[in-house]
């Protein structure tokens, strides 16, 4: 695919912090750099998903912009210096640069595209597309994204998904930017409100004997492969 240079980044937290360990993974090409974070192993997302009463912690940037989640924070963290330098030196010919990442690295993805506006402007996303992200910032961090990335922010949800319903409201919020997949696989750029709530009662009632099972089968990341690759053809 002509990405000739690549670097893994990683970095393992000891017990008992919920989140194991953060990887990340940087590929570059002459035209574009992608960094991807890495999602929660299927055995850990119980864990961190229980341990939603985390307290804020100050946002990116010089003083701090508005809040995010402090795991959330702590786990991009131990990997973004890697990232920054990684990005400056594979940087050498003016490639867009981009963010992704599924479940758990779809807040990563977003906090370290938020990051890297607020403290290495030069290097600003020119994409951020999260998976199946959980809510990651306060309002006023969300606003921001929301005025710096217009366009450049894709969050895609599937149906009943349940990650990013949590952490709860109003601690935490999303952007505003959302692609949603309905219950037959397509990705809508909106939903109305009535519209919206009719097709996740009809995912949760796809299974009547275990209604409440879609919100956890709508969340591996190969359902939203499945979804997007259908809305290619």
């Amino acid at each position: 695919m002509g990405f000739d240079r690549r670097r893994h980044h990683e970095s393992r937290f000891t017990p008992p912090f919920p989140l194991q360990d953060t990887q990340a993974y940087t590929m570059a090409s002459d035209r574009m750099i992608i960094t991807a974070l890495r999602g929660t192993e299927p055995e850990q997302i119980k864990d961190w998903l229980s341990d939603t009463t985390t307290p804020p912690w100050p946002g990116p940037g010089p003083g701090g912009t508005g809040y995010v989640d402090y795991g959330f924070a702590e786990a991009l963290d131990s990997v973004f210096p890697a990232v920054r330098d990684t990005l400056a030196e594979f940087r050498d010919n003016g490639q867009t640069v981009w963010f992704t990442g599924h479940s758990l690295g779809g807040a990563l993805a977003m906090l370290a595209g938020a990051r890297m506006r607020l403290e290495e402007p030069r290097l600003l996303a020119d994409g951020i597309y999260t998976y199946g992200q959980p809510r990651t910032c306060d309002r006023l961090l969300a606003a921001v994204c929301d005025q710096d990335f217009a366009q450049r922010m894709f969050r895609f949800v599937n149906n009943n998904d349940i990650v990013p319903q949590l952490p709860p409201e109003p601690a935490y919020t999303h952007v505003e930017a959302l692609r949603y997949i309905d219950t037959s696989g397509k990705v809508r750029d909106s939903m109305p409100l009535l519209t919206g709530l009719g097709d996740r009662a009809k995912g949760l009632t796809a299974d009547m004997l275990a209604p409440a099972s879609d919100t956890l089968r709508d969340h591996p990341v190969r359902r939203y492969i499945e979804a997007l690759e259908k809305n290619l053809g």
